[in-house]
């Protein structure tokens, strides 16, 4: 195969060439370092990487497959790391200069787990600053003027660009969805407390997700499987088994799945092509998806997410704003200056109203196989600005799982992303849910 053909391929496509030994691990790393090579220097997706490391590891992992030792999941598969993940050989800057040099001695569970199931750590991806707004230098592969989104901006880009199959991310507000939607690939926040985040930089303890980017269902099912479980290091992962992502993303529902359709109190704030397609799509689904509005509580949500992220940052962050806050770009001392503004009495109300909408999104899922929703206002905006998460907000408040399909597209042929949100601990479902929408949509 061609380098072209290698980096084309899905991860577990090449994860069954592999197996089969029609192709090594070194060969396909080979092929996509080269393209890293030869793009990413104009889409800067990539902010630690070093290629011979990359390839050590991945003939070691072809030596283990020629002795004929037991193999893991993602055996010879490289994947990309967003830069908020401990590394113990690569470093981990967090986006700031703040730390810039910063070399953990040992793996993030993420990271641990990929290795244990045979991955190749390529190198690690542009984050925005401390995971927030102040952008990297990442542009979108689709159109270098405009953003990949942020934060997880170089892993969306990277996966988008076919520079590695699979690539780990996180979202406090819409850092995995947004991303996904701007670069056109598939995006998948779990359940919140599903994927364990010790050892990667701590924004929100109850706002927190660890999320991935592949470019189908199947594949991040894939990598779900092996990220997914119980970590005592992390006290809201949970000692149960995990969900069988891999079983269920290609089972056909039992019944055709019904659709909730939500715009949401914040449908305003979509452009009107969003508009547009989003009720083109709707009028496709037919009787198989039926709008619902939310209670007009809901309202409050977005300043809910935002007292309860700007808290617990300025919380988690103040040491760093005594040692170095002139670093800091003005967007995070202002919303560390908000976050210890806010009332205890203020933090502890939206933490009881996250659990409330939680509660009462159940309702829905009582009646409907999942939400469908924009995950953008748009296509991604020209500029560096990483673009608005306000359709990301609710379902990082609530921990529900949510996921960007790139079903759509607007302003000069941009993807522009579907999201589905399901049941809290329902993933795999969901993703059985979303390839059955996608097939419907392909037909």
């Amino acid at each position: 195969m061609t380098d072209e053909e290698l980096t084309g391929l899905t991860a577990i496509e090449a994860a069954e060439h592999i197996a089969n030994g029609d192709f090594s691990s070194e060969e396909y790393v080979g092929a996509c370092l080269d393209r890293i090579a030869a793009i990413d220097g104009e889409v800067r997706a990539f902010v630690h990487l070093d290629p011979d490391a990359a390839l050590a590891q991945a003939r070691e992992v072809d030596e283990r497959r020629r002795n004929g030792l037991s193999i893991g999941l993602l055996h010879g598969l490289p994947v990309a790391i967003k830069d908020l993940f401990d590394t113990a050989d690569y470093k981990t800057e967090y986006g700031t200069a703040l730390f810039r040099g910063r070399q953990p001695t040992r793996d993030s569970a993420v990271v641990a787990r990929l290795r244990e199931a045979g991955a190749v750590i390529i190198g690690k991806t542009v984050t925005t600053e401390l995971a927030y707004f102040s952008p990297g230098p990442t542009r979108n592969p689709h159109d270098l003027t405009r953003t990949p989104g942020g934060s997880s901006s170089g892993s969306a880009a990277a996966v988008a660009a076919a520079m590695v199959p699979l690539a780990v991310g996180s979202q406090t507000n819409g850092s995995m969805i947004r991303p996904a939607s701007f670069c056109g690939v598939y995006g998948v926040k779990p359940t919140h407390g599903l994927i364990s985040r010790h050892g990667a930089l701590e924004l929100s303890r109850s706002l927190d997700h660890v999320g991935v980017f592949a470019r189908s269902l199947a594949d991040a099912a894939l990598i779900l499987e092996v990220l997914a479980g119980y970590d005592p290091n992390d006290p809201d992962t949970k000692p149960v088994a995990a969900p069988d992502f891999l079983g269920l993303v290609a089972e056909e529902p039992p019944l055709p799945p019904r659709l909730a359709f939500v715009r949401t109190p914040v449908w305003d704030k979509a452009d009107a092509q969003a508009h547009a397609a989003f009720e083109e799509l709707v009028a496709a689904l037919g009787d198989r998806i039926v709008e619902v509005a939310l209670p007009d509580a809901y309202a409050v949500a977005w300043d809910d997410q935002r007292v309860i992220m700007a808290a617990d940052m300025a919380h988690n962050f103040d040491p760093l704003l005594k040692r170095g806050g002139d670093v800091l770009s003005q967007q995070m001392r202002d919303l560390l200056a908000d976050g210890r503004a806010v009332p205890a009495v203020r933090y502890l109300d939206a933490q009881r109203n996250a659990r409330g909408y939680a509660a009462g999104l159940m309702k829905v899922f009582d009646e409907y196989d999942a939400i469908l929703t924009p995950a953008t206002p748009g296509v991604a905006p020209v500029g560096e600005a990483t673009g608005s998460p306000v359709f990301n907000s609710l379902w990082s408040l609530t921990g529900l799982p949510a996921l960007t399909l790139p079903l759509l597209s607007g302003e000069g042929g941009m993807p522009l992303g579907v999201q589905l949100v399901g049941a809290k601990g329902d993933d795999a479902r969901l993703l059985r849910t979303a390839n059955w929408l996608v097939e419907q949509l392909e037909e």
